[in-house]
């Protein structure tokens, strides 16, 4: 699929990026290449393929989930300037 000059233009506009008139032949050609691909993939049969979700057919190795360190709120707050039925308190910021 080919793209005009015009199109690339215009598409830079809309993106506000600044495409310099000597870059604009390369920028043109590199566009059509990438929209050629596109369609070359778009054009392979993909029925009967289901998703991947990794390509190496892998699973996640999983820790246990266990806790590891114990509660300290208490004497976290204990260092808080100002603290309420467990909650730290702040100024306010936002009128």
């Amino acid at each position: 699929m080919a793209i005009s000059k015009a199109e690339v233009v215009k598409v830079a506009h809309l993106a506000r990026l600044a495409i310099p008139e000597d870059h604009l032949e390369g920028y043109t050609h590199i566009i059509s290449d990438i929209l050629d691909l596109v369609a070359q993939m778009n054009a392979v049969n993909t029925d009967g393929v289901l998703p991947l979700s990794n390509p190496l057919d892998a699973t996640q190795l999983l820790r246990a989930d266990e806790v590891t360190e114990t509660n300290q709120r208490e004497l976290y707050q204990s260092d808080a300037p100002r603290v309420e039925e467990g909650l730290y308190l702040v100024p306010k910021v936002i009128e």
